[in-house]
């Protein structure tokens, strides 16, 4: 049996019928795949269900990451490969100089953790030249809120009311799709 999906769109004026429709449709068990707003909305991910972002875990790998390779590369240079005496400092154990470490350790952390967050962050939303924009109604960077969502028959009757009544200024249906499911292979023994 063939399960029909629609793609529906709704379109408000403005943030606050928005969230008030979003926290309707999760309310009935409506799934909202995304929300497309001109400028950021605090607390909307709560509202509309996505879960929290690992990308700060990434920052402090791409710190810790920095703040090894600072060290490994004060210590080979000062203290193994070429050791120098500056200002009569001891230069033969590195726990001698960490404090004249520390500056360099903490700029190298920085450095590590900024551009390996910058560039997860363009490859996880792959903002990459030539890539095809993810944003269903190009108002939405102007002054329009779009909820955007993946429904089967039942959801988009119900969703298209809610969004209705909530002062929705435009319901788009983008499309229907059929999605069989999936074949169960038996094992016969």
């Amino acid at each position: 049996m063939a399960n029909n999906k629609h793609i529906i769109h709704g379109v408000f004026g403005d943030e606050v019928p928005m969230m008030e429709a979003c926290k309707k449709l999760r309310a009935v068990g409506i799934r909202i795949h995304d929300v497309f707003t001109p400028m950021p909305i605090h607390g909307i991910d709560s509202v509309i269900g996505l879960p929290r972002t690992r990308i700060s875990i990434c920052a402090f790998i791409y710190g810790l990451i920095g703040c090894s390779l600072a060290t490994w590369m004060m210590w080979y240079m000062m203290v193994h490969d070429w050791p120098n005496d500056i200002g009569g400092k001891p230069n033969w154990k590195y726990y001698f100089n960490i404090p004249a470490f520390i500056p360099i350790t903490f700029e190298s952390t920085v450095f590590c953790a900024a551009h390996g967050m910058a560039l997860t962050y363009i490859l996880r939303c792959w903002l990459v030249p030539g890539a095809r924009a993810k944003n269903p109604d190009p108002r939405s960077t102007d002054d329009k809120f779009v909820v955007y969502l993946e429904l089967n028959d039942e959801q988009a009757k119900k969703a298209e009311e809610i969004l209705k009544s909530n002062g929705v200024e435009e319901v788009n249906h983008k499309g229907t799709y059929v999605v069989e499911p999936a074949y169960v292979y038996e094992e016969t023994h």
